[in-house]
């Protein structure tokens, strides 16, 4: 049974439901940030790049390789029209790293932009002046002060 109570204890903390929550909003505001990065950030930049002709899923390091012609059913042509096909073959794909470093970068730029306006946003709540503080002193005050000029006339 004390195992049990324990569990109990340590699940209903305030700390554990808080850091619950902070993983749900984290996940719904990652879905936001990635729609923006994928639907608003990267179609311009990928109209730049392939007008330049830069493709960087397709980019790789690749070797010359030679293989025997094959068929459309993918067996080896034998006969007349046998021979070798001289292809290009990746041995390292460093077009999507480069990619996703890169959109890791830009969701992390959008996440910093962001925080920032959220952060500008409370300080500017918490900066407004409350006018009830400003209004009157308390009772205690208006008594010692009165107290304060009497002691001044005498």
């Amino acid at each position: 049974m004390g195992l049990v109570q324990e569990f109990k204890e340590f699940a209903l903390k305030g700390s554990v439901i808080d850091l619950a929550v902070g993983v749900v909003i984290g996940g719904a505001f990652s879905g936001i940030v990635k729609s923006l990065v994928d639907n608003i950030i990267m179609p311009p930049i990928n109209l730049l790049t392939a007008r330049s002709g830069v493709n960087f899923k397709e980019a790789a390091l690749t070797i010359e390789t030679e293989s025997p012609k094959l068929d459309d059913a993918g067996k080896i042509i034998e006969g007349d029209g046998a021979g070798l096909v001289v292809q290009d073959y990746p041995i390292l794909n460093y077009g999507p790293f480069t990619q996703t470093i890169f959109e890791f970068l830009l969701i992390a730029l959008a996440l910093f932009v962001a925080i920032k306006l959220i952060n500008a946003a409370r300080s500017r709540m918490e900066d407004e002046p409350e006018e009830e503080e400003v209004a009157k002193p308390s009772e205690d005050i208006q008594l010692l002060r009165e107290i304060r000029d009497a002691l001044q006339k005498s």
